[in-house]
């Protein structure tokens, strides 16, 4: 029922695109601290090659993601199909963190919508490309994209979302580090993504 495939070739990435919901799944080096799996929604994923894809990655109340990926890089991203015919498709691969002022930030920022909550994008290295029967995900109706992050994203503006972001998202719930704090490592957070 589980089968690798050489790359996203033109069938799964029209499949993919149709997909309203991925999840993302990321996890320390240490088996004391937590591994994390998170929903994803909206227009915030592109894929841009059969090997490579990246999403738009929003401010959020952790950062557990940033985090792992600035610990060691590994990652997986899943789609199941929850209307037509079962499916699951997941990408394992090697993350990085893209964050304002990196030298990639615009030419990623130009592949999306533009969104207020937008807190950087992550772009995976697809290492490999597999898919599953998906027999017991169940159906769900889609009934269209929730608002509520982008109202309170824009209600906050730039000044109180940098504000949250040193608050909230400079560590992982473990304590790895994950944005720059307000203390101002952003420049070694710069060169460990660019690395």
């Amino acid at each position: 029922m589980s089968k690798q495939l050489k790359e996203i070739d033109s069938e799964l990435a029209s499949w993919i695109r149709l997909q309203h919901l991925f999840f993302v799944a990321t996890a320390p080096l240490s088996a004391l601290h937590h591994v994390n799996a998170s929903p994803k929604g909206g227009d915030t994923f592109r894929i841009l090659g059969p090997m490579e894809v990246i999403y738009q990655d929003y401010t959020g109340s952790g950062a557990e993601t940033i985090a792992h990926l600035r610990e060691n890089a590994r990652i997986t991203i899943m789609f199941c199909a929850f209307e037509g015919p079962p499916k699951i498709v997941r990408l394992h691969g090697t993350g990085s963190v893209i964050l304002p002022g990196d030298a990639l930030y615009d030419k990623s920022a130009a592949l999306f919508p533009p969104n207020p909550g937008t807190r950087c994008f992550i772009h995976i290295d697809v290492q490999r490309v597999s898919s599953s029967c998906g027999y017991s995900v169940p159906y769900l109706d889609y009934r269209g994209p929730r608002d509520a992050l982008d109202k309170w994203a824009e209600k906050q503006g730039p000044e109180k979302l940098e504000e949250y972001r040193a608050s909230k998202n400079s560590k992982s719930i473990d304590g790895l580090p994950a944005l720059a704090d307000s203390s101002g490592d952003r420049q070694s957070l710069l060169n460990f993504v660019k690395s």
